[in-house]
């Protein structure tokens, strides 16, 4: 950040007074400028005994699966974010049914709220964001070709749980950096 977007004046990188954060501050009007995790939403759609993925059309990890997410919007809960990444990625209509998991990484400042979703029709397609949407069987996810190591890591903790018929809610730090 060169420029406070309160005034247009110049900025520094100091601990303002009464904080331990280095943070932007403008020279002139001293405006603090916070600069906090983003919260990215995603849904495990669900249908019977398989789970919707959607094969990406855009970068990152262009033509890789993933589960819909996206970045939360303002005016949203973390809920109503899954459902609309869902419907805009897989134009599938979800319930959403519980928090599945919260996997905070550290290292780009994102936060992932994973839920579970029961899908309310059989029927999807692929959105502007997707190349291809897909049901798998559990034993079908194409854990080589899955976009992010956050995805995997989500999916992983899904299957586990299904094998043993008890969902639980998963909260973890993924700190080490993946290669990309």
């Amino acid at each position: 950040m060169n420029f406070c977007s309160a005034c247009g004046k110049s900025v520094s990188k100091k601990i303002p007074l009464g904080d331990n954060v280095a943070r932007f501050v403008c020279d002139s009007c001293e405006a603090i400028h916070y600069h906090n995790p983003k919260i990215v939403a995603g849904c495990i759609p669900e249908w019977g005994h398989q789970i919707l993925l959607c094969r990406r059309a855009i970068e990152p990890k262009i033509g890789l699966w993933t589960f819909p997410a996206g970045f939360m919007e303002i005016g949203e809960s973390t809920e109503q974010a899954a459902m609309r990444e869902t419907k805009e990625e897989a134009q599938a209509d979800v319930e959403i049914t519980a928090l599945h998991a919260v996997l905070s990484l550290p290292y780009i400042g994102q936060v992932y709220m994973v839920f579970r979703g029961r899908m309310l029709t059989p029927g999807y397609e692929a959105g502007a964001e997707s190349l291809e949407v897909r049901l798998f069987s559990l034993a079908e996810i194409p854990w080589d070709h899955i976009a992010f190591p956050v995805v995997r890591e989500a999916l992983k903790r899904y299957v586990d749980d299904s094998k043993t018929g008890r969902f639980q809610l998963h909260l973890a730090s993924l700190s080490d950096r993946p290669p990309f």
